[in-house]
């Protein structure tokens, strides 16, 4: 009995080993052809075959026997239900499976519905679980809160494969396991989320080559072609870029932004590429306001479009150095290159896709660069970075080790190497102090100065030497960047604003502004230059109608911002338009006299 008993447990242990060592049962698929005509019955055994081969392993091992009914009876609209163990689909779906036709909308369409159900039983088992998992959610597109626990709503909506994704991150992984199994260029459209799905299950349809870089359209109205493609391998680095606050309402805490170090064609990937500033771009988010100004309460409720803009650096330069008179620290960041190839490809992604709303609290340029940092690299996802401020934001990224702002220590060094752009009121003010030695002018500061009429200005102009003329002349031009900024604040506000209508201007004004408002807000969202039948990062044939249609209306909006700006004057009150004519008669009077002043003593050269 007891020999008997050995060999019984040895038996049953050889019979356990044997189980384990064995792969797990694949999955049955098994057709309800009750109803069914024939033709039918054919079509949804060749149809669940097919698709039973195309799941991978886990997902196929992860299901018991799944019973397939073909129904006439589910709600319009709705192609599949998956219960327990069960699967209703649309009868119809059969009509159009053709096998070995993929491509065809049909066969298409019963192929994913059979996947999108099976997906959803799935994610149910304990393998699978996807639509739980943070970092599907951090990819999809439900980002982290800022200022409370929790998601925000889903805002990924342009470039969608099917809107149903939406919905909820239960069917966003269903939708998305369609285009996985099915799609040859899944992997070139969502590469992220191509990559999560092949991990997790530990394999990937054969997928087509990519179209080479990251496509990008760059706010830059001078560029010959709008669309600019990015090669992660030319980013040097990537700076947490911060533009320092001044005294208006909405830029007193900074601007946060993202400073590409691009090197130039002929520069190998290293520190001189530093110094290559014409290629170096900037990843700004920005509420797009198309109306007449920022208002405080729609800022505060969502009202305006957030919207990630690429810009080139020199034109953020003359931004904040020159008209809002703001320093800029470019502070670098620790990152792995296969992390700064990351943030770029979800920058990409947010480009073409997100239209978020901006909230000057809780959704802020501070907070929409967080949320990029986030979900672009897993490892800065586990540090406690949320903030929403901008220089709140710097300092998390400092106190993490991630940012190192010691390259601001030595100012005039930082200044050399491009880690920090001066503002150009300390150089106006050095000029103002030039002038005022020499001419003995009554006010102290520069803003007193350039705060003066015009033409209370001009009788001083006249009195100037060669080098406080020099002087006088940046000023005077620094003042007529102000007043056509003002002027064109003024300009929106007459044509467009709530005033327009009893000011009595022109229809035909007002028109001619909104057509400018309307395509600059066409250029800010670049998926509106495409058709909506693709999805994701834009392939090479979209690139090129993209490249088309982006030039095509880039010229466009120039051309009638220039004739717009030609007439606008004439719709200017009498006070703006006399502040521009003057200060442009103090910049015309100043060359003249320079010219005859460097002529007398000589043409020496001017210092």
């Amino acid at each position: 009995m007891n020999l008997e008993f050995r060999h019984f447990r040895a038996a049953s242990l050889l019979f356990f080993l044997l189980a384990c060592a064995l792969p797990a049962q694949a999955l049955q698929l098994e057709s309800v052809e009750d109803g069914l005509t024939s033709g039918e019955a054919i079509a949804s055994r060749q149809l669940l075959d097919d698709v039973a081969r195309r799941l991978p392993a886990r997902w196929a091992n992860a299901l018991t026997d799944v019973r397939v009914e073909w129904r006439d009876d589910l709600p319009a609209n709705v192609h599949g239900r998956a219960l327990k163990e069960r699967v209703l689909l649309r009868r119809a779906l059969l009509d159009g499976w053709k096998p070995d036709a993929d491509t065809k909308a049909g066969t298409r369409a019963a192929l994913a519905a059979v996947i999108h159900e099976l997906a959803h039983l799935y994610d149910r088992t304990p393998q699978g679980q996807l639509a739980r998992d943070p970092r599907l959610l951090d990819l999809a597109g439900w980002q982290v809160a800022a200022l409370r626990p929790g998601r925000t709503r889903n805002a990924f909506t342009d470039r969608s494969p099917d809107a149903y994704e939406l919905t909820s991150p239960v069917e966003f992984v269903a939708v998305n396991l369609e285009h996985f199994l099915l799609d040859s260029d899944y992997a070139c459209r969502r590469p992220a989320l191509q990559r999560y799905f092949a991990a997790h299950f530990g394999t990937s349809p054969t997928q087509t080559a990519c179209a080479p870089a990251l496509p990008f359209v760059q706010a830059d109205p001078d560029a010959a072609d709008p669309l600019l493609p990015l090669d992660p391998e030319r980013i040097y680095a990537i700076d947490y870029l911060l533009a320092e606050g001044n005294e208006e309402a909405m830029s007193r805490w900074g601007h946060s932004m993202l400073r590409l170090v691009v090197c130039a064609p002929e520069h190998a990937r290293g520190p001189e590429c530093r110094l290559d500033l014409a290629y170096h771009r900037v990843l700004s988010f920005r509420a797009f306001v198309d109306d007449v100004q920022i208002s405080s309460w729609r800022g505060l409720t969502g009202s305006y479009p957030s919207r990630l803009f690429l810009l080139p650096l020199e034109q953020v330069i003359d931004e904040y150095n020159k008209v809002e008179l703001r320093g800029m620290q470019s502070i670098p960041l620790r990152l792995q290159q296969d992390e700064i190839a990351a943030v770029l490809e979800r920058a990409a992604q947010l480009h073409w896709s997100y239209d978020g709303r901006y909230y000057f609290v809780s959704n802020n340029c501070a907070v929409e660069t967080y949320k990029l940092l986030h979900d672009a690299v897993p490892r800065l996802a586990k540090t406690g970075l949320s903030s929403i401020t901008p220089t709140g934001l710097l300092h998390r990224l400092a106190h993490a080790g991630i940012a190192d702002p010691s390259v601001l220590a030595d100012r005039n060094e930082a200044m050399r190497l491009g880690y920090y752009f001066e503002a150009l009121s300390a150089r106006y003010q050095a000029m103002f102090d030039v002038a005022k030695s020499s001419l003995g002018l009554p006010q102290a500061r520069v803003q007193d100065w350039l705060d003066l009429p015009a033409r209370e200005r001009t009788p001083w102009l006249e009195r100037a030497d060669l080098r406080s003329s020099a002087a006088l002349l940046l000023l005077e031009q620094a003042s007529l960047r102000r007043q056509e900024l003002r002027a064109r604040d003024e300009l929106k506000r007459r044509l467009l604003g709530r005033t327009a209508r009893r000011d009595g201007f022109q229809a035909q004004a007002r028109d001619a502004a909104r057509d400018v408002l309307r395509m600059e807000a066409l250029l800010s969202r670049p998926a509106m230059l495409l058709s909506a039948s693709g999805y994701g990062l834009p392939q090479q044939e979209e690139r090129a109608i993209a490249s088309r249609t982006g030039t095509a209306m880039a010229a466009q909006w120039k051309q009638q911002r220039i004739a717009l700006l030609a007439q606008a004057r004439q719709w200017l009150p009498e006070s703006a338009r006399t502040a521009l004519e003057d200060t442009e008669a103090n910049i015309d009077s100043l060359g003249a006299r320079l010219r005859r002043l460097h002529s007398e003593q000589g043409g020496l050269q001017l210092r």
